[in-house]
């Protein structure tokens, strides 16, 4: 072979290797480049991503039929739960196109990009509004149940739960509207995914979205602890006692308590995953999301969503027996919504 054919050969080599690292090999001048990484590697984690998608949407899929379907699981707190797990679910179907960015390509075009991106902010505001709610339901619960029923209505449930979903569309439309007019007006080359956001609007979307809601949160479930430990106490002080009616009445019921306990641990776990998100959101001169500073704290808040039907399946002994229903298909017969689940 003569010098020249392998010099030509050489460069055919490195050419083709060049195309392989892009995107789009036939776009050579404004692809991007993929994050090159071993096989192996890249195969466990589309692996793992894949499973805890898949696992996150037939669980709360799960949930959302559970609680729709059973007339008895129809009550002002697993209404709450429903659109948690609604949010929850729609986590679990955009994991699918986080995999995408995995290997730092976005192969769906400029407008989807921002459809994506505009769908994770609203589903994780709604599921913020959610928890905020869910904080209100048992403060009110746990704190005046006596009032418990006349305050906390399903309709007035369902007005809060449809309020919080068209407020955070709504906000996050006015947040992110230079980006939809404009689709990929950020992107440096083509097949990346990213939008920019301003950073007093990015800040104070941190603070009505996070901080405020968080805020709430916190000195709700302060007091709900507060209160349920010194009524332990006096539980426990005055149990070979005599109580008055009175005292039986005001005191909530067990099962109240248990909720609160369950639903508190869905609240810290909340917590725990979706606070390095909005770490993320404070760094740098504007807040900028793309697929190296989002992918972690993102796969961290759809591993929430994922662990959320699991501490359901743990406290609550209804979501269990409603899922042996589903799956040996009882639920498809006649008057199954009349079901005995309690």
């Amino acid at each position: 072979m003569t010098s020249s054919a392998a010099s030509c050969l050489l460069f055919l080599r490195m050419k083709a290797l060049e195309e392989a690292e892009l995107c789009f090999p036939q776009l050579l001048n404004s692809s991007c480049r993929k994050a090159m990484r071993p096989h192996s590697e890249s195969m466990l984690i589309y692996i793992v991503l894949s499973s805890i998608s898949l696992l996150t949407v037939t669980l709360n899929l799960l949930v959302i039929i559970s609680i729709s379907h059973f007339k008895q699981l129809h009550t002002t707190t697993n209404l709450l739960l429903l659109s948690l797990a609604v949010s929850d679910f729609f986590v679990g179907f955009l994991m699918f196109f986080q995999i995408m960015l995995i290997d730092g390509c976005w192969l769906l075009g400029d407008l989807m990009c921002i459809l994506y991106y505009v769908l994770d902010f609203i589903i994780t505001s709604a599921s913020i509004g959610t928890m905020v709610l869910i904080s209100v339901d048992r403060y009110v619960a746990i704190c005046e149940p006596l009032h418990y029923p006349n305050k906390v209505t399903p309709k007035r449930v369902q007005v809060c739960v449809c309020l919080c979903w068209i407020c955070s569309a709504f906000l996050h439309s006015l947040l992110l509207n230079n980006n939809l007019v404009q689709p990929g007006r950020y992107n440096s080359c083509i097949g990346e995914c990213v939008i920019v956001i301003n950073y007093i609007a990015g800040l104070a979307d941190i603070v009505l979205s996070f901080i405020g809601p968080v805020t709430v949160i916190i000195v709700l479930y302060m007091r709900v602890f507060v209160v349920a430990v010194s009524q332990a106490r006096a539980m426990r002080s005055h149990i070979a006692a005599v109580t008055s009616q009175r005292t039986v009445k005001v005191a909530p019921k067990k099962s109240e308590m248990k909720a609160a306990r369950a639903l508190g641990v869905v609240i810290v776990v909340f917590l725990v995953c979706l606070c390095p998100y909005f770490c993320v959101s404070l760094t740098g001169q504007d807040t900028l999301f793309n697929a190296s500073t989002a992918a972690f704290v993102i796969c961290l808040f759809y591993l929430n969503s994922c662990l959320n039907p699991v501490i359901y399946a743990f406290f609550y002994p209804w979501f269990r027996k409603s899922i042996k229903i589903i799956v040996t298909l009882k639920i498809l017969q006649p008057g199954s919504c009349q079901t005995n689940i309690m």
